[in-house]
């Protein structure tokens, strides 16, 4: 079939079938079987949706039917090419060559526009093992098992997403009956893959959404309980976003207090800062502590006394 498109696309004009059986090796004797034969493989190309012309019992596959236009990529366009191969090429040789065909450049010196050679902002991310196989098990709606800081975990996988340099498997942790992201370079030794269509994700769940909104779930540290207090000011909004399941206290003074599970303190405290004097950690006793010290390193030393 390889040898009948390069026969077909190369020709300067159309072909009959007699020429095509007499230049493409594999066809059998006898006129029948070769027309038989050739009627299966033009079926093929066509179902494959390889433009074959056919006018008049001659046959040819057009160069510009076939191939794809020039993409005339800006420059900002092709280092945003550049950045989404960076993030999810797994073999980085293929990235190259699809750059080089794009009007990159490995060896040096700025492209053609100006530009600076893309090979030279390439970013080669070790690979993953286990990255096909999540990819396939929620594709297929299948449960995974792997080891993870220590322990097996049994996951609905829902998605996976890049953030920060990082891959990140959304799911359903089966084990703690909640919804965890786990980095998929910190997943221990190889990934067990159960029957496909064992669950379905929720309808409006979007591991890009749950990444977004949720900046203290993205890590695999172990979870813990942050209770928050937010003032009248915010809690309504807060509400909306964590939900009610979160909601722990409701107080006469329109504040609330808030429970949920955080596996990325970091995370967990940028957001905090967001909230500014509106939101208070309440416990746990560590959790505080930590973001009290954290604050007071940003703030820096206290000046002394008369000093400006």
């Amino acid at each position: 079939m390889t040898n009948l498109v390069t026969f077909l696309l190369h020709t300067r004009q159309a072909v009959s079938l007699q020429e095509v059986v007499e230049q493409v090796p594999g066809y059998p004797a006898g006129l029948a079987a070769r027309r038989q034969a050739f009627e299966r493989d033009k079926r093929v190309l066509r179902e494959e949706g390889v433009p074959l012309s056919e006018e008049k019992g001659r046959y040819r596959i057009r160069p510009e039917d076939y191939y794809l236009p020039e993409l005339d990529l800006t420059p900002e366009e092709r280092v945003a090419l550049n950045v989404a191969v960076a993030a999810v090429a797994v073999s980085p040789e293929q990235g190259r060559t699809a750059l080089r065909k794009l009007g990159g450049s490995e060896l040096g010196g700025r492209l053609a526009d100006g530009a600076l050679p893309l090979g030279a902002q390439l970013v080669d991310l070790r690979a993953l093992p286990s990255l096909p196989v999540l990819h396939a098990a929620a594709r297929d709606r299948a449960v995974v098992d792997f080891g993870y800081r220590g322990q097996r975990r049994r996951v609905e996988p829902y998605g996976l997403l890049f953030r920060g340099g990082r891959w990140y498997l959304a799911g359903r942790d089966l084990g703690r009956d909640d919804r965890r992201n786990f980095r998929v370079d910190r997943i221990e030794g190889a990934v067990e893959v159960g029957e496909a269509g064992a669950f379905e994700p929720p309808a409006s769940f979007e591991p890009a959404d749950s990444l977004a909104r949720q900046p203290w779930l993205v890590g695999g540290e172990e979870a813990m309980t942050a209770v928050v207090a937010v003032d009248g000011v915010l809690a309504g909004k807060l509400a909306s976003e964590l939900g009610e399941e979160a909601v722990r206290e409701r107080r006469a003074d329109g504040s609330t207090v808030f429970a949920f599970a955080i596996t990325n303190r970091a995370g967990f405290r940028a957001w905090l800062l967001g909230l500014r004097h509106h939101a208070e950690v309440v416990a746990p006793a560590e959790l505080r502590a930590e973001v009290v010290a954290w604050l007071e390193s940003m703030s820096g030393p206290t000046a002394p006394p008369g000093s400006e």
